[in-house]
């Protein structure tokens, strides 16, 4: 009786563990019910106190999602839609009728992005250049949701510590210098454009133009 007891409870704590793993990684029903081969990408909105966090995030999206595997309208072109027909700022761009977007453009899907930081972060004795993402895909054609994700990258997650307090005091002096010249948050916004998009973990599946679609 105890042996049967024990692998009843061992049968059920597989089928718990199953199901959390299960329900732990993105439902991709809709996007392979959906299969959009278009994506309309709309300016971020930047929730960061950097004023570049918009359109310098933006310029790294393109690249991962045609990896994916979907045709992405130019998004340039986009924005310049958008301001022609009185809509200038990214929040008044995501406010418009998704079936209106999907108009104008003859987009199966729409990207909506928001940036939650963009910049440097400055500690102690040390700063780090962060950014962090979410986005949700929407199909134009029935407003459903297809996707959404998030991702985060910092040009810190490699750097070294070692050297002492001397070392590392140099270290960040020298850092902060780097981090307040030029836009080093473009570079850390590839890792986090690619870390949400690229098909992987949590990214999208592979679209159309991918040798790999429907395989995964």
């Amino acid at each position: 009786m105890s042996s049967f007891l024990l692998r009843g409870a061992l049968i059920a704590l597989i089928f718990i563990l199953t199901g959390c793993a299960t329900r732990s990684g993105p439902d991709y029903t809709a996007l392979r019910e959906s299969k959009p081969k278009s994506i309309v990408v709309l300016p971020p909105i930047n929730n960061s106190p950097d004023l570049r966090g918009t359109y310098s995030f933006l310029s790294t999206v393109t690249w991962p999602l045609a990896e994916a595997g979907y045709y992405v309208f130019p998004v340039a072109l986009v924005n310049q839609t958008f301001r022609e027909n009185g809509l200038t700022l990214p929040p008044e761009m995501h406010a418009a009728p998704l079936a209106k977007i999907g108009e104008i453009f003859g987009a199966d899907a729409a990207l909506f992005i928001t940036v939650e930081n963009y910049g440097a972060k400055y500690m102690v004795v040390d700063s780090a250049v962060i950014v962090t993402a979410s986005a949700r895909l929407m199909d134009t054609r029935t407003g459903r949701l297809l996707w959404q994700g998030k991702a985060s990258a910092s040009n810190a997650e490699n750097r070294s510590g070692s050297g002492g307090l001397t070392g590392i005091l140099i270290s960040a002096i020298v850092q902060q210098i780097a981090n307040s010249i030029g836009d080093q948050g473009r570079n850390v916004a590839r890792v986090t454009s690619s870390r949400m998009f690229l098909p992987n973990a949590g990214g999208l599946l592979y679209g159309p133009r991918s040798p790999k679609y429907l395989k995964d």
